[in-house]
């Protein structure tokens, strides 16, 4: 059976490792809201590094995850020092518990807050697309197929919960979060 793969990606106001209390709050919420969507039913994995340190992204073991990797709009810093970025890369079981694990609980309490962490996009900042059972997506496929969202709009290769396709390609009537695709 395909899973889901989401990829979300967001430029913050500040550098990670700024110590404003505003990156530490986001950094404290953050820490919980992951704990949180990691019991959510139809949750099944999210991307984490092997190794590295807290906020290194670029350059740290992401295993079967692949080379880390943002798109071609992301022009902040690269560094543990400087990077200023959040991005998500996980797999579900379908739209509605994703709907449901975003839409609730903490990370929906986060979302509310988005605008006090990160400027506002130009850009999407998620992108859903089916994969295969067993296949573990990459970074570099969660950056591209964002990149064809905001550059194609929704298709059956990378689309949102508003304009959303079954695995096998058909197109959903709006709003299919609310019903099991």
């Amino acid at each position: 059976m395909p899973h889901l793969a989401l990829y979300t990606f967001g430029v913050l106001r500040s550098p990670l490792a700024d110590p404003a209390p505003l990156t530490r709050e986001f950094y404290d919420i953050g820490e919980a809201v992951y704990r949180e969507i990691g019991q959510h039913p139809g949750y099944l994995a999210r991307a984490e590094a092997l190794d590295g340190t807290p906020g290194m992204l670029f350059g740290a073991d992401w295993g079967a995850w692949g080379e880390f990797a943002v798109p071609a709009w992301y022009d902040k810093g690269r560094t543990v020092d400087t990077t200023a970025l959040a991005t998500t890369l996980s797999l579900w079981t379908g739209l509605r518990p994703a709907f449901d694990a975003i839409y609730s609980g903490l990370h929906r309490t986060a979302l509310n807050r988005r605008y006090d962490w990160f400027e506002r996009p130009g850009h999407p900042n998620y992108v859903f697309w089916w994969v295969s059972d067993g296949e573990t997506p990459t970074w570099q496929d969660g950056v591209s197929r964002l990149e064809h969202l905001h550059d194609h709009g929704s298709a059956p290769h990378a689309f949102t919960f508003h304009h959303s396709f079954t695995p096998d390609g058909r197109r959903l009537p709006p709003g299919p979060a609310r019903r099991k695709p």
